[in-house]
């Protein structure tokens, strides 16, 4: 298979679809059949989801993502309010946790979705064995 030949699959719609958990081939197929356990099939329209490794990124990235966003809140909320240390540290603990618990989901199927639009990890093939 060449690159030439291959259908071409976007892959900002691709990473959108898997960021709304839902199947970035279709878009309308469920991604996750538990909290991060990813579907072997679209059931919606057959695509093969096996293949992904989405496996420690999503989480680094979230990490990434909660810290940029909880330091500089912790910042202001300190010099605008200076709350005691233990309620910063019980507030922005109980952030932390909540908002990384709400974007790991989303940063794995965006992540997933990247890897079926480029054709990682054995996404190449489509699920009826023909190379697409």
């Amino acid at each position: 298979m060449t690159h030439e030949t291959s259908i071409e699959r976007p892959t900002k719609p691709a990473m959108l679809r898997g960021a709304m958990l839902r199947c970035p081939a279709c878009g309308e197929g469920k991604l996750f059949s538990k909290y991060l356990k990813v579907n072997d099939h679209c059931p919606n329209c057959n695509e093969a989801l096996h293949h992904q490794r989405a496996d420690d990124g999503p989480a680094y990235l979230t990490i990434l993502l909660v810290s940029h966003l909880g330091a500089p809140l912790l910042l202001a909320c300190f010099v605008a309010y200076r709350p005691s240390a233990m309620t910063l540290l019980l507030s922005f603990s109980f952030g932390a946790i909540v908002l990384s618990l709400l974007l790991l989901p989303v940063i794995k199927g965006a992540m997933v979705g990247f890897q079926w639009a480029r054709r990682m990890h054995g996404f190449e093939q489509r699920a009826d064995g023909i190379n697409a």
